[in-house]
């Protein structure tokens, strides 16, 4: 079965650090942008960051730079968002995806959607707060 879980949601405080990972089952990442999405309650979904397998670039939304950091473990098939300096407006559910192209990664990005990716997970719950 192909699929993405991702893990390491929680309960923080404010100013705190959660690392979340993605595991790839069925499918390697090798050549795979994998990126995270966000959904706060009533809010619309944002893209948080993505990396590019194939030229190890990556990307932040400037809510994130500076205090999120995103990485891939090769040997595990998995991609990590180590998340630091945790806001109370970082609560919500997290969302690993992946996809073949950048240019459908950037523009799942733009319009604020993940249903065009080749594959994205349940969700992580994080919950920053005091």
């Amino acid at each position: 079965q192909l699929q993405l879980v991702e893990s390491g949601g929680g309960l923080v405080q404010p100013g705190g650090s959660l690392r979340l990972s993605c595991a790839a089952s069925g499918f390697t990442l090798d050549y795979y942008v994998i990126g995270w999405f966000r959904q706060a309650p009533g809010k619309e979904r944002e893209g948080v960051s993505w990396f590019s397998s194939s030229d190890g670039s990556t990307a932040y939304a400037d809510s994130v730079k500076g205090r999120f950091t995103i990485s891939r473990d090769t040997a595990k098939n998995t991609v990590y968002l180590q998340m630091d300096s945790l806001k109370p407006e970082d609560t919500a559910v997290y969302y690993c995806v992946a996809d073949l192209s950048i240019a459908t990664m950037r523009r799942s990005f733009r319009d604020r959607r993940i249903r065009d990716l080749d594959y994205w997970g349940k969700g992580t719950l994080v919950t920053v707060s005091s």
